[in-house]
């Protein structure tokens, strides 16, 4: 039986001093971590390491959704050249981690069965291991052939490669070589010193995430420093993230209509999608929100024009958007090419700690907004749509039915932002961040939860900081979802993931 060690701390608070974080023994850190994520209300956001000149500390954060809190509790190694026991035989979704951990540092997880590159870093602790050279897994086989995808790809898709084993036109296994991407984001939220450069880092992490990712750095930002901000502000930033998850699951609507060649599904939902974006373009002069989130205030303040003009839009988008997607979805050409292809089970998704849209189309409650509430979303409680298939049919279906809960919740918030008295303040660059402590951030992207977490010196300037975007948890997912699906069903399934290389790759 594993003694409790670790503390509780909720989403967005005030930060911890790192002092009060616990400092475990390894066997008791991985006693503790594996009784935890037994109970499926637990998950881990995020496991990682911070080099110090004495030693390397190793921080862990599960989020215990039943309780709405984050427990946070560390060891720490002296010797980099001593292999950590894996946690992953024990606990699965640790394994994306741990290969982090060994990628970036050299510590190796003695009994991990997937001991691989994650991204090849700039900072990678093997110089010698490169993109040429990746470790592919192979079968010896005669029967079997290898097809091998990307990392250049038509049209103006990121660069990945995925390398499939099959026999004939059926997929045995799938392995993803992501890292093309990388452009070390982390370390620029260190080296980039003005608080400007980084909100505009923050809101190209992943450009179809700029809101999530945005909000989730002024978040961390704010509970560092101590800064207050409106009630006004709280429902205005709910509204912009509302609006990114409209938009996107609208546009991937189209994109799995496009795979399954029915044009009119297509064109019809590029069409709402746009109508959509060009209303965020209204609010904040650019399309994807870039330059609407900020800490401590907005330089675009919604007013009654903005917010009567979203009222407008929504309530024609979602009238045409329920007539399109009553066709797609009772049409027995496209059901024949969703409906059980590419399943995620439940069990999959709970052992690789599947995040977000995927994890609910899955039947697994996954959604910081209810979880671990931020923003307005604290007072204004949602009810996630959760689906039980977990095939590319629940996927698309989940969207539709996300398209809906969108616009009633931003109808609402537009309500209740009316009544609210008007405080329009202008951000914050100015602030000072407090010393010697640990903070997290957690938001709800469309895509699923968002962490950013920070560290700050004695000094009040920030050492360490760790993003970790849904995609992380989920590429796994997929590559899971095509296992003995014909080939020519990728196309759709990677549509109904739409996971970003560039969110993980950093």
């Amino acid at each position: 039986m594993y003694q409790r060690t670790y503390i509780e701390i909720e989403n967005n608070s005030s930060p911890t001093e790192i002092r009060e974080i616990p400092v475990l023994e390894y066997d008791q850190f991985c006693d503790q971590a594996v009784a935890l994520l037994k109970d499926e209300g637990k998950h881990c956001l995020a496991y990682y390491s911070i080099k110090s000149p004495e030693n390397l500390k190793f921080y862990c954060c599960i989020a215990d959704d039943n309780n709405n809190s984050i427990l946070v509790f560390s060891h720490q190694l002296k010797d980099e050249k001593r292999p950590l026991k894996s946690l992953t035989p024990e606990c699965a979704q640790f394994h994306i981690f741990e290969r982090e951990i060994f990628e970036n540092t050299g510590v190796s997880f003695e009994g991990h069965p997937w001991l691989k590159p994650v991204r090849f870093s700039n900072g990678r602790a093997d110089r010698s291991k490169t993109m040429d050279n990746y470790p592919f897994y192979n079968i010896e086989s005669e029967e079997l052939h290898e097809v091998g995808v990307g990392p250049v790809h038509a049209g103006v898709i990121e660069p990945g490669h995925f390398r499939f084993i099959c026999n004939g036109e059926k997929v045995l296994h799938l392995e993803i070589q992501l890292g093309y991407q990388h452009r070390g984001i982390e370390e620029l939220f260190i080296s980039k010193n003005t608080s400007l450069q980084r909100c505009i880092l923050s809101e190209s992490i992943a450009g179809d995430t700029s809101i999530g990712h945005a909000l989730a750095h002024s978040q961390l930002i704010e509970s560092l420093s101590g800064m207050d901000i409106s009630e006004q502000l709280k429902i205005e930033r709910c509204i912009a993230l509302e609006l990114e998850r409209l938009a996107v699951s609208i546009g991937d609507t189209a994109a799995l209509c496009g795979d399954v060649a029915y044009q009119l599904g297509q064109v019809a939902c590029e069409a709402l999608r746009t109508t959509i974006i060009n209303t965020t373009q209204l609010w904040c002069g650019n399309r994807f929100g870039k330059g609407l989130v900020r800490p401590g205030g907005s330089n675009y303040s919604l007013d009654d024009r903005v917010a009567d003009e979203i009222i407008t839009v929504l309530a024609s988008t979602v009238q045409r958007f329920n007539e399109v997607t009553d066709l797609i979805y009772s049409l027995q050409s496209v059901l024949s090419r969703f409906d059980d292809i590419g399943i995620l089970t439940r069990q999959q998704g709970l052992l690789i700690g599947a995040v977000g849209q995927a994890a609910r189309a899955s039947g697994i409650l996954r959604d910081i907004r209810k979880t671990h509430p931020f923003q307005y979303y604290k007072k204004y409680s949602i009810n996630p749509v959760t689906l039980e298939n977990g095939d590319v049919l629940a996927r698309g279906l989940q969207r539709s039915l996300e398209v809906g809960e969108s616009i009633k919740i931003i109808d609402r918030l537009i309500e209740i932002w009316r009544e609210k008295t008007k405080d329009n303040r202008k951000p914050v660059y100015d602030y000072i961040l407090k010393p010697g402590r640990f903070a997290v951030s957690i938001v709800e992207g469309w895509r699923g939860e968002i962490c950013h977490f920070a560290t700050t010196d004695g000094n009040g300037n920030i050492s360490h900081y760790k993003i970790k975007d849904p995609s992380m948890h989920n590429w796994m997912a997929l590559a899971l979802a095509v296992r003995n699906q014909e080939i020519s069903d990728f196309p759709i399934c990677n549509k109904s993931f739409n996971l970003s290389y560039c969110g993980h790759d950093l």
